[in-house]
């Protein structure tokens, strides 16, 4: 590894560390599009992962007492039978293209939300619709570790509180990455390289880890809510920028 390579898992690592202390993801939307200059796609989706799970580990007793398991399994369960689908789409997919397409959802969406007045909380589609937006974030997970995007943006729309939002979120997370892992694992793709990147990365993202959660604790509902959009439609504007 060259020290410009080293630079930048750093920083990526430590910058997804903290957005994922502050919001219980984001680790891979955050990271990625940095990463992407110094490794290739499949490594970095790994990586990815990789961090995502410790950093979630380590914030997890911010929200272990706001867990409702009624609420959360009809995500996770769909969003487990997502993971291998994205794990077998992954050496199949136009990087390319995909970032363009999941970066433009990302700006749309959360530049709407920033910019309207009002607050929406809707129940349509019940646990079906929850099951559809678990499924689609178990494939991104499987496919590049971006497995709470969808969940997000859905928590968003049913108008759920910070507490609400972040234990589904988060537990979502860490069930579907840690199942992520182990497929990347079958399939072969934790690689020695893999290895060599996650030694560099994992100091970051645990101290990243720690200083967003210090952030996390002082944020009221709508303070959150904006911190997660502006994540969005950053991480969503940086994957445009390097789909081209």
């Amino acid at each position: 590894m060259g020290l410009e390579q080293i630079v930048l898992v750093l920083i990526g690592a430590f910058a997804g560390g903290i957005v994922n202390g502050l919001t219980g993801f984001g680790t891979a939307i955050t990271a990625i599009g940095i990463w992407l200059y110094a490794i290739p796609p499949t490594v970095a989706a790994s990586l990815a992962i990789i961090c995502s799970v410790v950093s979630q580990t380590q914030t997890l007793h911010l929200i272990w007492r706001t867990i409702r398991w009624d609420r959360l399994l009809p995500f996770v369960l769909p969003g487990v039978l997502g993971v291998p689908l994205g794990t077998f789409l992954l050496p199949h997919i136009e990087p390319r293209f995909f970032k363009l397409g999941v970066g433009t959802f990302l700006v749309v969406y959360s530049a709407y939300v920033l910019a309207r007045k009002g607050e929406i909380k809707s129940a349509w589609g019940g646990r079906a619709a929850d099951g559809a937006a678990g499924f689609g974030g178990g494939i991104l997970g499987g496919l590049t570790g971006l497995s709470g995007v969808l969940p997000v943006v859905w928590t968003d729309v049913r108008g759920w509180t910070k507490e609400q939002r972040r234990s589904v979120v988060q537990t979502f997370n860490m069930a579907i990455l840690s199942l992520a892992l182990v497929s990347h694992a079958l399939s072969g793709l934790l690689t020695r390289q893999v290895a060599v990147q996650a030694a560099v990365a994992l100091p970051a993202t645990i101290t990243g880890a720690w200083f967003g959660a210090y952030i996390y604790r002082r944020l009221a509902d709508r303070g959150y809510q904006r911190a997660v959009m502006v994540l969005l439609f950053l991480s969503g504007a940086g994957l445009i920028w390097t789909s081209w």
